[in-house]
């Protein structure tokens, strides 16, 4: 069976399944995602990520009072994780995904031990504290005054994206962000998904 909108462009409707399977979004818009991208299925995923951020964005300020707080303990009980993860629904809640979810992101704070969950979170003595030691290293290296803080701002995105739970590279799927993970969640099931705090707990730290 072939699924026709376009008549310079038939999508074959194992593929439409076989995305729709792979990022949860409806079969209007999987079809519209391979017309665009000449049925190149991974291309059609990354629009779809990026038109689920745009939804995401819209659901920012929606409310989220449900969710669950997840653990994880690794390295033979010496690090222990507490993930509060929040939605807006005790239906999305009480789903496995979405508890599959947090408990994966437990995971990864065990693993990774970012300072904060956002960008925002970070203390601004830490910030300016880091700034400050790449400001300091570029002018030893004797980069030119002009592209300085270029450099630097560089430096700096790259400290967070180490540092800030939303910007370190996801632990089981280094090709996405902890962040792009939950703003797919969010797609999947249409409701507003926070990170809202974590506790990570090492003996002897």
């Amino acid at each position: 069976m072939l699924i026709q909108e376009d008549p310079e462009m038939t999508i074959a409707a194992k593929l439409v399944k076989e995305l729709r399977d792979r990022t949860g979004a409806g079969m209007m818009d999987c079809k519209r995602a391979l017309q665009e991208t000449g049925a190149d299925i991974e291309a059609a995923i990354d629009l779809l990520r990026s038109k689920g951020e745009a939804k995401a964005a819209k659901r920012a300020d929606r409310a989220v009072n449900e969710g669950v707080v997840a653990s994880y303990i690794h390295h033979g009980g010496r690090i222990g994780v507490l993930v509060e993860l929040n939605c807006e629904t005790d239906f999305v809640a009480n789903t496995d995904e979405f508890r599959t979810l947090a408990r994966d992101i437990a995971m990864h704070v065990a693993a990774s031990d970012p300072l904060a969950v956002a960008t925002d979170d970070i203390d601004s003595d830490v910030v300016e504290r880091e700034r400050k030691i790449f400001a300091d290293q570029v002018a030893r290296e004797g980069k030119p005054e002009h592209i300085r803080d270029r450099i630097v701002e560089g430096k700096m995105a790259k400290f967070y994206r180490q540092s800030v739970l939303l910007e370190q590279a996801f632990v089981k799927d280094p090709d996405k962000s902890v962040g792009e993970l939950i703003t797919e969640t969010s797609a999947k099931t249409g409701e507003n998904v926070r990170v809202a705090r974590f506790a990570r707990f090492r003996i002897g730290g």
